[in-house]
């Protein structure tokens, strides 16, 4: 039995404490003499994450590997794998990859890979943004192949594309999160989509929201404008300082609390410093911790979540909202009831900070990824 004593950061608020756990949480307790500058939080999970570390989902095994591991170490204990744009056998095979490791057991001394995320193929050719030019129509017989990998936890399609209200319903359907994004649709076609969704009893999220997807105007709200209104859809934000305006994460803040979460949309570039990476087959540049095409796209991120973290509360959010925004809020979104909170019968996925808030300790259901030296 392990055990934690410090400020637990928990949905009301910050309260001294000490957590007891094996593979789960064990038992939450108030302590008057708690350590102060010590918070400890549920694991980060990040639902759109390409690589990080050297590895990248379209690896194969060892790409996830090695991805799983380096985010671990900066606090994400969950990560959904994130495919790209290509052609559909390599496609397929990333996620049969995703499958596989999960087959095995997952990874030792890395974050759980509840499933992967499935951005690409089915986008505007139009609203490429930084993926490879390898968009496929929206067939039933993709679709089916699709969710015969058994590991699809969310998908981002374009409301545009034939057969996009069809197939949506069928990952809804499946269980699998129904993510809005890389589209030129107008603010009606997404919100027909967002509608049909939840009335199927699915899941809804913004892919990168105001990303790859156009702005807000008086007349054009677009597909951001209609993320925001719907009072079901999660969003998801890039807050690397490089994606979205200190104002645009604000505007997102107040208009929908409670549903925006922090991800990454990592590269494999990130922690090798700045340099030449890749990124489906495509030359980026990672320079002042900006990763781009050589046109200048922006193309990913190195960022970590614990970065994530730091920058919500630059921003001046609390602490315990800044948490949900990694923890609570993207478990929701999955439909994950078995984490994202510190609570007796969870899964003992734990992040420990000190008081600069840098990652200290980190346990993955209750085994350690990262301890004090």
């Amino acid at each position: 039995m392990g055990h934690l004593r410090g400020q637990l950061v928990l949905p009301g608020g910050i309260t001294g404490g000490e957590l007891r756990f094996g593979r789960c949480i064990e038992a939450v307790t108030p302590l008057e003499n708690a350590p102060q500058g010590r918070f400890i939080l549920p694991g980060f999970i990040d639902t759109h994450v390409h690589g990080g570390g050297g590895g990248d989902t379209m690896d194969g095994p060892e790409g996830l590997v090695t991805l799983a591991r380096f985010h671990a170490r900066h606090g994400s204990t969950t990560l959904l794998p994130t495919t790209v744009t290509a052609p559909w056998e390599e496609v397929l095979a990333a996620l049969r990859g995703v499958r596989e490791v999960r087959a095995a057991g997952g990874v030792p001394g890395g974050a759980d890979l509840p499933g992967a995320h499935l951005e690409g193929p089915f986008i505007s050719p139009e609203r490429l943004g930084a993926q490879p030019p390898h968009t496929l129509p929206l067939t039933p017989a993709r679709v089916a192949e699709a969710l015969a990998s058994g590991v699809l936890r969310a998908v981002t399609l374009a409301p545009e594309r034939e057969g996009a209200g069809e197939a949506a319903l069928a990952f809804a359907r499946a269980g699998v999160r129904v993510g809005v994004g890389h589209t030129r649709a107008d603010a009606e076609g997404v919100t027909r989509l967002l509608d049909a969704v939840h009335a199927a009893g699915g899941r809804t999220c913004a892919t990168h929201l105001y990303n790859a997807m156009g702005g807000i105007t008086a007349r054009e709200p677009g597909p951001a404008g209609a993320l925001l209104a719907d009072p079901h859809a999660f969003l998801e934000v890039i807050l690397d300082g490089h994606h979205v305006h200190p104002t645009s994460f604000q505007l997102a803040r107040r208009a929908a609390p409670g549903r925006v979460l922090l991800v990454s949309d990592a590269v494999r570039a990130a922690g090798l410093g700045a340099g030449e990476s890749e990124l489906g087959g495509q030359r980026v540049t990672v320079r002042g911790g900006r990763v781009t095409l050589p046109d200048g796209t922006l193309a990913g991120s190195v960022l970590t979540l614990d970065r994530a973290l730091r920058g919500a509360l630059a921003a001046g959010v609390p602490l315990p909202e800044a948490s949900a925004m990694l923890t609570a809020v993207p478990a929701a979104s999955l439909g994950l009831t078995d984490r994202g909170r510190l609570a007796p019968g969870l899964r003992a996925d734990l992040v420990v900070l000190g008081a600069d808030f840098a990652v200290e300790e980190v346990y993955v259901t209750g085994q350690p990824v990262l301890e004090r030296s």
